[in-house]
């Protein structure tokens, strides 16, 4: 499986890595801690609110790749008693990253018409 870094593309999220839940959760934890949430919470502005929905969301996702991942070992050891479970959250995982990258050029669409507006 080759890891896919959706968010790469966007110059400002270069830190984010592992979508694919091949890679783990550094980059995502990087993102958590340099986001002070404390902080955020005082002055409670609505940039604030969609930075931690969007750590949020990714975080998500990479829980739900890493989830697929480990069940994927369970059904290749045997060791999975029902193999619809991998089925299940391998879709979820699927799902999530087609999400993630929808938001993902959503974004990129935004941020080129912002450039394409005269000053």
């Amino acid at each position: 499986m080759t890891a896919i870094n959706p968010i790469g593309a966007i110059s400002g999220f270069s830190g984010i890595n592992g979508i694919s839940g091949t890679s783990g959760t550094s980059g995502l934890s990087k993102i958590s801690d340099s986001l002070d949430f404390d902080e955020a919470a005082k002055t409670a502005s609505p940039n604030t609110d969609f930075a931690r929905m969007l750590s949020k969301g990714l975080e998500s996702v990479q829980a739900s790749q890493d989830k697929a991942n480990d069940l994927a070992v369970q059904v290749a050891n045997g060791t999975l008693q029902d193999p619809a479970q991998y089925t299940m959250a391998a879709n979820e995982a699927s799902l999530g990253l087609q999400m993630t990258l929808a938001v993902r050029n959503k974004a990129v669409e935004a941020f080129q018409e912002i450039m394409r507006m005269q000053a």
